[in-house]
């Protein structure tokens, strides 16, 4: 008698059903891990960055890194420099951080100094120099109220 290998058509086909079901229930579940990371992410890098311009205006007679009229590049020379107490290249203070953190959710680490408010999509941050304020600049909107969901962060 001859024994055929193999599966039949069936087998395959219950299996293939088994492994849709499984994804329609397990991907939803990974795409909401991805956002609390990215969430917990930029969470973290605004928490660090806020603590470290604190710093900044602490050591430097409470000036902040950027005034109006200047630029994302002077906010990001004084935070990731050494600097007089001017805030001038130097050696008295600083580097405050390594690098400017990539925004998770545009993948931008550049900073837009003032403007409009925050969530414009721009950049990946915004500095405003009136109020010290560093917020998120990305305009991911996941309740779709009208409102970017991370300038409040």
């Amino acid at each position: 008698m001859k024994t055929e290998n193999g599966f039949t058509l069936m087998e395959i086909l219950v299996v293939v059903v088994l492994l849709g079901i499984l994804a329609v229930i397990v991907v939803p579940q990974f795409s909401s891990a991805t956002m609390q990371a990215q969430v917990s992410a930029l969470r973290k890098d605004l928490q660090t960055v806020r603590k470290q311009i604190e710093l900044y205006e602490q050591q430097h007679n409470e000036n902040r890194p950027a005034a109006t009229g200047e630029t994302g590049n002077d906010f990001e020379q004084r935070m990731t420099t050494q600097t007089d107490a001017d805030g001038a290249p130097g050696t008295d203070y600083g580097p405050y951080i390594e690098r400017m953190p990539t925004n998770p959710f545009n993948n931008l680490d550049t900073v837009r100094v003032g403007g409009a408010p925050a969530g414009i999509n721009a950049q990946g941050w915004r500095f405003d120099p009136a109020t010290g304020q560093f917020q998120a600049d990305d305009g991911y909107d996941g309740d779709s109220d009208g409102v970017p969901d991370h300038a409040a962060f």
